[in-house]
């Protein structure tokens, strides 16, 4: 997402200094049972389909009031890695996975590292049985539109 076309919920919060690394969908599947790695799902009216086993939802547009309370939780319970998702990881997922990183930038903390998970839910789901089935609420139904998205951009 380009910084010129900022939607209108996050203009109202300051603009990510940081970036953070994106995390292979792969690497996220082979650590999800691990304590050390939490996972937020950032979608709001989107949240449909199904989620990733575990994953949190703090929805972006009320995230950045919150990232604070997230640092907190996860220093107290340890956890190493935070990665944000949304839809694609394009928009919502890398804007919050910055906040976060701006944030514990701040702390001058070491120890937490913010992720965005390359692909998003669309990229997990597009990665077949062995990501679905570790999702919750997972409904086939719903991923056949992006198929069909899928199939009419490669054909333009």
């Amino acid at each position: 997402m380009s910084e010129s076309k900022v939607p209108s919920w996050a203009a109202a919060f300051p603009s990510p200094r940081s970036t953070a690394p994106l995390i292979a969908r792969e690497l996220v599947l082979s650590d999800l049972s691990s304590p050390s790695l939490l996972t937020i799902d950032v979608r709001r009216t989107d949240y449909e389909g199904g989620t990733i086993r575990g994953s949190l939802n703090l929805p972006a547009h009320s995230f950045y009031m919150n990232r604070g309370v997230l640092y907190d939780l996860c220093r107290r319970a340890g956890v190493k890695q935070v990665a944000f998702y949304c839809g694609s990881s394009n928009g919502r997922g890398p804007r919050c996975s910055a906040w976060f990183a701006d944030y514990i930038a701040e702390k001058g903390d070491e120890q937490i590292q913010s992720l965005t998970l390359a692909g998003g839910i669309k990229g997990w789901v597009k990665g077949g049985e062995r990501f679905t089935s570790e999702m919750d609420g997972y409904e086939p139904e719903y991923w056949k539109q992006f198929e069909q998205d899928q199939a009419q951009a490669g054909c333009q």
